[in-house]
């Protein structure tokens, strides 16, 4: 087996074990509970900061857009607005499509050897990828702003509305909500894409897999808690309202399955701006999305350029125009 998949797997194993035991056998519910998250949260806000004005800083000199179609040109050639604007609304039209449809991975295509064609190159629409990253982070938002639940008092009538369109099927008791399942179908397909897809577990490294595990790892023991063990809603509500309210308290009916989940979804948050899961944030900064392509209507000059020093032909020419006339070589004025 993988090294590389193994030994992330084997991490997130051991980090649940560590905090189950540690709440369980030493009783360090404040530290799990408590100091952790909020180191967390904090490590998260910080990174993210740095992070992101680091993007923001960096010199962009050139217009570079990603071009997946017909740039505008002439009158008569039909331009691709979408795939290739050249206007502030085009862009803003892609950036919508990209961020909340994921445009790009719906035009995917996956290159590869017909064997029932002589090993003819073929290309074939890659749909499935599209779905799955779609219901994965669709499922994972839906997650996320149904937990605001446990961070309020009393609960915003949008996310009521919003458990009640998630748990719409009503099956079994508690009922079930369609998010969560999703999510861990989705990480768990998006995880053996890079086992067993020969060309992407040949590109990935243990950072690609170790979010994949952790996220997997946050969604089975959540509906771990929620269907197939029995916890202490009240107890973990005041917990959070706790933390989210900086006077901490910690209930005594709350185990180490909690805590477990509790840690890591601690790691995620801290974890998050060193990983590839920024391109949350990356995506609004990033030039080959954001920018319009109109360097044939527009000249663009690098604002970070300094005065140089310059050689005009006429220089040129003063200074080398008696060895250019002994050359033979035309020049502009004879003398």
């Amino acid at each position: 087996m993988n090294q590389r998949y193994l030994i992330p797997l084997t991490a997130v194993f051991l980090l649940f074990l560590l905090a189950y035991a540690g709440v369980e056998g030493l009783g360090l519910q404040v530290v799990f509970g408590v100091l952790i998250p909020y180191l967390a949260v904090a490590a998260f806000l910080i990174g993210f900061v740095i992070k992101v004005k680091g993007w923001a800083d960096s010199a962009v000199p050139f217009r570079i857009p990603t071009t997946c179609g017909q740039q505008k040109s002439l009158p008569w050639i039909k331009q691709n607005t979408i795939d290739n604007p050249n206007t502030s609304t085009g862009v803003f039209v892609r950036m919508l499509l990209e961020i909340f449809a994921f445009r790009s991975l719906f035009r995917n295509t996956k290159a590869a050897f017909n064997r029932h064609a002589s090993n003819k190159l073929t290309y074939s629409w890659e749909i499935f990828l599209w779905v799955g990253a779609l219901a994965f982070h669709y499922a994972f938002l839906v997650v996320l702003l149904r937990h605001v639940r446990f961070f309020t008092a009393p609960v915003p009538g949008s996310i009521q509305f919003l458990e009640y369109l998630d748990g719409i099927i009503q099956v079994g008791l508690p009922g079930l909500f369609i998010s969560g399942p999703v999510l861990l179908l989705a990480a768990l397909f998006l995880l053996s894409r890079r086992i067993f897809d020969a060309k992407i577990s040949y590109i990935s490294q243990a950072a690609d897999y170790f979010p994949l595990f952790l996220i997997i790892g946050i969604a089975a023991t959540g509906i771990a808690m929620r269907y197939f063990t029995k916890v202490d809603i009240t107890g973990i509500k005041e917990l959070t309202m706790g933390l989210v309210t900086f006077h901490p308290h910690i209930p005594e009916e709350v185990g180490g399955l909690f805590y477990g989940h509790l840690f890591l979804v601690s790691i995620l948050f801290a974890y998050f701006p060193m990983s590839k899961l920024m391109h949350m944030g990356g995506i609004f900064l990033s030039p080959t999305r954001n920018m319009a392509n109109n360097t044939r209507a527009k000249r663009h000059i690098n604002p970070w350029n300094y005065d140089v020093p310059i050689h005009t032909y006429e220089q040129y020419e003063d200074h080398f125009r008696d060895k250019m006339i002994e050359a033979g070589l035309p020049v502009d004025k004879k003398e």
